[in-house]
């Protein structure tokens, strides 16, 4: 009996270990848009100290390049911010928000500037005509109901055609129950930008529309009410400019407040997306697809930290996937870019650029190699060149003893 008895006990003690092993090899798994969605794990590498809120920004590897202001408000104690780059018909070009004082206020508007190295760039020029209501002086500058502000969201190359896309709403929070998403379209024997209409209503998007393997494109969207509601994912944009079914991403306003979400294609065709965070949790949140965005996964919390901040992210011509970011949760400072080499874990981390208050990244790829676009302060428009050749060349530095 007392064989039995011990016995008993044993097995039953041994069965939960088992179980608990069994869970914690299913928690180890990597992460996988279908199979492990669920997955926290972002960041990794033998660098990476245990606590990813313990990373010293300061030790990691320093990323050369060429630097240049491209706008520079702070003397008007104007606002620039909303940063997009692209390349068309032989040059580089920046799009940003430009307004006075504080962001997004009643008269701001959109403004451009080009490039033939993406280093000198040419004078800044408007893109978007004066928003409804900033013509008069008592609303200009204001939070109002009654007057409107453009939001720069990109540059989008669609059939041949040049877009530029900006929000349009009232600036009195965000967002105005009249906000919709216009697009410009570019004249080149011209040179000169007309609105040809609404993409979509009640709409603003992150980043321009890319496309998915069906042929499809897709884009991010929050409505007016988005902060109650969740975001949202556009698909379409094939048939005609304004042709869009729009998908929920589920969990999305209660998981989490999220904010300013951006995706890419996996090397699989399966979709991943990631959130900002307005919760303040410090760290990104993550989604995926396997039916090109109709359907999303719970956002999970990862381990990748993130200060509550707009990110950018893009796929290299060899593969690869970089993310610029405010990596470091307590602040916005410095900038980092992040490498992986599948878009699902990254296990590299490199400094961009800090010292200040650096925001509003947006990233691209061109002739080998990196252009990233942010605001200091909210105030100037910058650039960084960056050679791929100069990236590769780094090497990771352990903080395991923090």
């Amino acid at each position: 009996m007392k064989t039995k008895t011990s016995n008993g006990p044993a097995k039953e003690y041994l069965l939960a270990i088992a179980l608990i092993l069994f869970a914690a090899g299913i928690r180890a798994q990597p992460p996988h848009p279908v199979s492990n969605p669920s997955s926290p794990l972002m960041l990794a590498g033998d660098w990476l100290p245990r606590d990813a809120h313990r990373i010293d920004y300061d030790k990691l590897p320093r990323l050369p390049g060429s630097h240049m202001v491209v706008s520079d408000v702070r003397h008007k104690m104007g606002v620039n911010q909303h940063n997009y780059l692209d390349y068309y018909d032989g040059r580089y070009w920046i799009m940003w928000s430009d307004g006075p004082g504080i962001e997004d206020r009643v008269g701001q508007r959109v403004k451009y500037a080009t490039s033939p190295d993406g280093v000198l760039w040419s004078e800044p020029e408007y893109l978007t005509p004066s928003p409804p209501g900033a013509e008069k002086s008592s609303l200009y500058g204001t939070r109002s109901e009654k007057g409107f502000r453009y939001i720069a969201r990109g540059f989008w190359q669609r059939d041949g055609e040049f877009l530029a896309l900006a929000s349009l709403d009232e600036a009195a929070g965000f967002f105005g129950p009249g906000l919709a998403l216009r697009a410009f379209r570019y004249d080149k024997k011209w040179n000169k930008w007309e609105d040809i209409g609404v993409v979509h209503d009640n709409a603003i998007n992150n980043f321009s529309p890319q496309k998915l393997s069906s042929g499809e494109w897709m884009m991010s969207r929050r409505k007016s009410d988005y902060t109650k509601s969740g975001v949202e994912f556009l698909v379409g944009g094939v048939k005609s400019l304004t042709d869009w079914k729009s998908y929920p991403v589920l969990g999305s306003a209660h998981e989490l407040t999220a904010e300013e979400p951006h995706w890419w294609v996996l090397p699989d065709g399966n979709l991943a997306a990631l959130f900002r965070d307005n919760k303040g949790s410090g760290y990104l949140f993550r989604s995926f697809s396997s039916d090109n965005g109709r359907t999303w996964s719970t956002p999970v919390r990862t381990n990748f930290p993130d200060a509550r901040s707009k990110f950018s992210g893009t796929r290299l011509k060899d593969g690869r996937y970089v993310l610029v970011s405010n990596a470091n949760p307590k602040k916005r400072d410095p900038l980092v870019l992040s490498v992986s080499d599948d878009g699902i874990v990254f296990n590299k981390m490199y400094y961009l650029v800090g010292g200040r208050h650096v925001d509003y990244p947006h990233v691209m790829e061109h002739d080998g190699h990196l252009f990233v676009a942010f605001a200091t302060g909210k105030q100037t428009i910058e650039v960084i060149k960056i050679r791929l050749s100069d990236i590769d060349s780094l090497k990771m530095v352990s903080q395991n003893q923090n």
